[in-house]
């Protein structure tokens, strides 16, 4: 008996939060935001806006004697950051021929519960890519935390620059139409360190110092790291580590974290920034009350009903995603390089 196309869109629906395949890579960014409380959703909209304040708003004025004129100059505080929705889609095929190859139904369920969770893992990872690297060449209108996209400092849309916020207009890449050169402020400007070569923990506390002391709600969320960072990390931490007896252990995988946030590596970690000697990019300090993963919330990773192929003997679903990474305060964020 042919299996309909409703029990194959009900067995899509049902795996649709487990994507595991042979082809497997760590999506740090994607599984710590959420798990950080990072994802919001909006129903509608041709665009995002999000407004932000980057301005003071109006003047002290000290009374001597209660007498003194009261400044009243003030300025508009708020400004719109607009962002445009990244669309993608890949859909999940399955053909006449290899569902009477596998006879039983449950053998074509196997086959479709593989290709979901491989086009899943597809998409994940090339949507981790984008965010973190930016150089995805399918994603193009997906935003990313890397600053130095394009190989020219000061001139691409990323969030996070490879230049300290203290050096005057050293940041000046345009976030959500809001252009950090034209606001100067402490809030728009990301965090920077260069490690030199050599990871030390002060490179992790000064970043950690200075995103914390502008943060206007919450504490760093995830610290993603290279394989060879993350590694150093290890080692600095291991005459901290503890052991137990093995009868003692519930069986849960201990993880590393960075003053309560997980730290973690992700191979996309460790591409080349174009600042002199092209160090890795090998860390971003993440806040997740300033960065917001953005779906739509009939896009979020959403399954549509299996349906016959015209002129074919095939039918297919297609896995939809409407997203968009936006920044909301950058000041709390940071990058490490050289490390």
């Amino acid at each position: 008996m042919a299996i309909s196309n409703d029990l194959l869109s009900s067995t899509l629906y049902s795996i649709r939060d487990s994507e595991v395949d042979n082809l497997f890579k760590k999506v740090a960014f994607l599984d710590g935001v959420r798990r950080a409380g990072g994802v919001e959703t909006e129903s509608g909209g041709i665009k995002i806006q999000r407004p932000l304040s980057i301005a003071e708003h109006s003047t002290i004025t000290q009374l001597a004697t209660g007498y003194e004129p009261v400044s009243l100059a003030v300025n508009d505080v708020l400004r719109p950051a607009i962002y445009d929705w990244c669309d993608f889609t890949a859909p999940i095929v399955i053909t006449r021929k290899e569902e009477m190859e596998n006879s039983g139904e449950y053998a074509i369920v196997k086959i479709l519960e593989s290709r979901m969770k491989s086009v899943m893992g597809m998409l994940r990872r090339e949507l981790n890519k984008q965010i973190l690297r930016g150089d995805s060449a399918v994603l193009t209108a997906m935003n990313t935390l890397n600053g130095d996209v394009n190989g020219t400092l000061g001139s691409a849309t990323g969030f996070l620059e490879h230049a300290s916020p203290a050096l005057p207009s050293a940041q000046n890449n345009v976030v959500g139409g809001i252009s950090k050169a034209t606001f100067q402020v402490p809030g728009w400007l990301n965090q920077f360190a260069n490690a030199g070569g050599t990871l030390a923990m002060t490179d992790l506390y000064n970043l950690y110092i200075a995103a914390n002391s502008v943060a206007p709600a919450g504490d760093i969320s995830q610290l993603i790291m290279s394989d060879d960072a993350f590694s150093q990390y290890r080692n600095l931490l291991f005459a901290q580590e503890r052991f137990v007896q093995t009868d003692k252990l519930d069986g849960g995988r201990m993880g590393l974290a960075f003053n309560g946030a997980v730290a973690e590596q992700d191979p996309e970690m460790g591409f080349a920034s174009s600042l002199g000697g092209n160090p890795s990019v090998d860390a971003y300090m993440l806040n997740y009350d300033g960065v917001k993963l953005v779906f739509h919330s009939e896009g979020d990773f959403a399954v549509s009903p299996f349906e016959h192929i015209s002129g074919t003997t095939a039918r297919a679903a297609q896995l939809y995603v409407k997203v968009q990474l936006v920044a909301d305060h950058l000041g709390s964020q940071g990058v490490l390089v050289n490390a």
